[in-house]
């Protein structure tokens, strides 16, 4: 049971966070945005995101062998260089420890990715964070 809708108890800073969305969504391209937020999302056990962002992406023409993939995509052969380097930074921005992103991971995004892409694509996982810190503890639950 859903504890509180923060878009009508906060509607200012719910409303904020869909602004950043809206950023990203023109920033980033689809199908990689896709598989951060996916990925974010499975790393954070966020049901309700892992079901929207599916089901958005295979609306969007993703294979569901792609989808399903991100859960282990370090051995997965479905992924190329940049959704790779997206994936392994997604990964370390969603477990920020106190080392926090390793120079390889970081290397590896500056390498396939503009400076421009970097800083968008950390805002889209930051975004993805924070959406699932705000389903997850809500307990927004999925559509039926």
């Amino acid at each position: 049971m859903q504890r509180i809708n923060l878009g009508e108890v906060a509607p200012e800073g719910f409303e904020l966070v869909l602004k950043l969305e809206g950023y990203i969504r023109r920033r980033v391209e689809k199908k990689l945005l896709h598989l951060v937020k996916l990925r974010a999302s499975i790393i954070n056990g966020c049901t309700y995101c892992v079901d929207m962002h599916s089901r958005d992406a295979i609306e969007e023409g993703e294979s569901t062998r792609r989808l399903f993939a991100v859960a282990a995509w370090h051995e997965a052969p479905f992924f190329d260089e940049r959704e790779r380097a997206a994936l392994a930074l997604t990964d370390s921005v969603t477990r920020l420890g106190e080392g926090g992103v390793p120079d390889d991971v970081w290397d590896g995004a500056a390498k396939v990715f503009t400076e421009e892409e970097v800083a968008d694509l950390l805002i889209a996982i930051a975004t993805i964070n924070v959406w699932n810190r705000i389903a997850i503890p809500s307990r927004t639950p999925p559509p039926a």
